[in-house]
């Protein structure tokens, strides 16, 4: 899911409003009600694998279960070192419980494009036993404030596979419109399967959280 590429920072075409390029040196966590969402940390490591090992877990994402440590290490190496909001590279933020932040949750992810850095896609994972209480709807709502309004994004997109009903749901949820269904676009074992595409743009959710420009 990470890109190891460097990207240079480029202008963004039509800019306007709040928008500025280049990355949030100055990220460091965003906080909920409930939650702390913050960079990774080597002490995830082990947490990160196990989670991402669940069959349950990994069922509608891009990785097979089990999840190798040494790929955990790798990614939590990379994510240390770099920043967010660079442009064609995801980047991975944990999410904890206020109470417990050096205990993950699970993940929740977002790629500004290469071409254009004010549209962003997203994503997010968690751990099977943190599910069914909200907690990924609070920390992909307090992810789409940060895009929207810290980092002046236009458009924040995401896809889905059209059997993940808890995750579409949770888009919908949130204000994302379905644009589009991909159908039987990719493999999954001897099957095909489809996709889901969600936009949601900056205007949008501004009027659904009567926020200003």
């Amino acid at each position: 899911m990470v890109e190891r590429t460097d990207h240079p920072v480029r202008p963004a075409r039509g800019r306007e409003g709040p928008y500025h390029p280049g990355m949030d040196r100055a990220f460091d966590h965003l906080l909920t009600p409930r939650l702390v969402l913050r960079r990774f940390t080597t002490a995830d490591v082990e947490a990160f694998a196990r989670y991402r090992s669940m069959p349950e877990v990994a069922r509608f994402q891009g990785w097979e279960a089990p999840f190798p440590l040494e790929n955990a290490w790798s990614f939590v190496d990379w994510m240390v070192a770099h920043h967010p909001d660079e442009p064609g590279d995801w980047f991975q933020i944990a999410i904890a419980l206020r109470g417990s932040p050096d205990a993950i949750l699970g993940d929740c992810a977002f790629r500004p494009h290469k071409d254009e850095p004010r549209i962003a896609d997203i994503g997010f994972t968690l751990d099977a036993a943190a599910q069914g209480h909200g907690y990924a709807t609070e920390a992909i709502g307090e992810l789409l404030r940060y895009l929207f309004e810290e980092r002046g994004k236009h458009k924040v997109a995401a896809d889905c596979d059209t059997r993940n009903d808890a995750s579409w749901r949770l888009l919908e949820r949130l204000g994302f419109v379905r644009e589009g269904e991909l159908r039987e676009s990719f493999r999954d074992g001897e099957a095909w399967a489809s996709e889901y595409l969600y936009g949601l743009q900056a205007a949008d959710w501004r009027a659904r959280n009567h926020t200003a420009p």
